[in-house]
């Protein structure tokens, strides 16, 4: 995700842009995510595969999918390499609708691949649909078939409703709707779903982020491609990068929806994505080309994170939970994001919000003695010990990063 805004303390602005799709009552039923390079865009960029790349990161990890769609499902462009399967989709099927691009060439291996994906239960659209383009033999599986009524070639309309009527899986989207004539066509032939500027123009969505490193995503992609991969190992990568463990965080929550357990933990949100997720989001990571937080903001917030898992047992509280809760106030204070802000955004366990958003419980006791020794406020406990530790930790990490880097 490149940068196109930088705040003065080193945070990024990321960007996505989102236009509903309405029902013919004007309930908004789903959204079309966008790339969109800047807040100020009009245009998107080219639909080619870092602009996928980069909406479905930003949309899924950098803001979490609940925040941008809520319950709504999200129409998503594929170029040929997701269709195909050389680069795999990082998300189940559950909420989005897989979108083929007009620019896509039919052949045996895009249609092999898209019969694939849609017996593993995703939905497709078909973009932009063109009668004669080839994309015609997707009408057995495709869900959605949209048609351009501002630019598209409406001389053959009534043969394409004729065609999609036959399949009774086929709702049709009515798109880039501007006039009221347009709006009319589309009601004249029952068109069941509509999207354009005369409904609603499109929306930026925008939040403060700080990227993980790329050498970060090099060795999770690493530690997840082994022969047998070691998930202590992937676990302490993840951990030791604090925006790293906040997108791994944000992708669980889809996962979460309705899941008896919550995650109080960076390994439990692992293990709640699975390893072949989190190996196809870092994947996708590794297209993206936005430059890392500065050293200093890793520092602090490392540092922080593991005062808060050192001084754990002094409270009867869990290590792990309370390394999260470190790395998640921590860069919470960077992005200038309040607690209840930041724990909305994650599946967090009960424990761990009151903690975060209310300073109770054990783990609460935990944040209050981090925030107090890091504003001078020494109190009962004497943390210089587990304060050193913590920084020299923190500085190996990143000294040990430089290295690799330089190597």
């Amino acid at each position: 995700m490149k940068p196109t805004a930088a705040a003065a303390d080193g945070t990024q602005l990321v960007h996505v842009g989102r236009q509903p799709i309405f029902d013919v009552r004007g309930g908004v039923v789903a959204y079309e995510l966008l790339f969109r390079g800047s807040v100020d865009a009009v245009a998107a960029g080219r639909q080619d595969t870092y602009a996928t790349s980069t909406v479905m990161v930003n949309a899924f990890t950098e803001f979490g999918i609940r925040e941008v769609a809520g319950d709504r499902l999200c129409f998503i462009n594929l170029t040929r390499e997701f269709l195909v399967g050389d680069i795999a989709l990082p998300f189940g099927p559950e909420q989005v609708v897989l979108e083929v691009l007009e620019t896509v060439r039919m052949d045996d291996q895009v249609v092999a691949g898209i019969t694939a994906l849609s017996e593993a239960g995703y939905r497709f659209a078909l973009d932009d649909f063109v009668w004669g383009s080839g994309h015609e033999v997707l009408f057995g599986l495709a869900s959605y078939v949209k048609l351009d009524l501002l630019d598209g070639d409406l001389s053959r309309l009534d043969e394409i409703v004729a065609a999609c009527r036959q399949h009774p899986n086929i709702q049709i989207v009515a798109e880039r709707l501007e006039t009221a004539e347009q709006l009319a066509i589309a009601d004249r032939y029952g068109m069941e779903l509509r999207q354009g500027y005369a409904l609603s123009h499109p929306q930026v969505l925008t939040v403060a982020s700080l990227s993980p490193s790329r050498l970060r995503r090099l060795e999770l992609v690493g530690a997840l491609t082994a022969a047998d991969p070691d998930l202590q190992k992937i676990v302490g990568i993840i951990a030791s990068d604090p925006p790293l463990s906040l997108r791994v965080l944000r992708a669980s929550n889809s996962v979460a929806a309705g899941h008896a357990n919550r995650v109080s933990s960076v390994r439990q949100a692992v293990v709640m994505v699975g390893l072949p997720h989190i190996r196809q989001w870092a994947l996708l990571m590794m297209l993206d080309e936005m430059g890392d937080g500065t050293e200093e903001q890793m520092l602090g917030v490392l540092t922080r994170a593991r005062l808060c898992e050192n001084i754990a047992d002094e409270f009867g509280a869990s290590p792990d939970a309370a390394f999260m809760a470190g790395v998640i106030s921590g860069v919470g204070h960077l992005l200038g994001v309040p607690p209840e802000g930041m724990a909305e955004q994650f599946p967090l366990a009960p424990a761990v919000v009151a903690a975060l958003t209310q300073g109770a419980g054990r783990l609460g006791q935990v944040l209050r003695a981090v925030d107090a020794y890091e504003n001078g406020e020494f109190g009962t406990f004497d943390l210089a010990g587990q304060y050193m530790d913590a920084v020299r930790w923190s500085t190996r990490a990143l000294d040990a990063s430089n290295r690799l880097a330089a190597a």
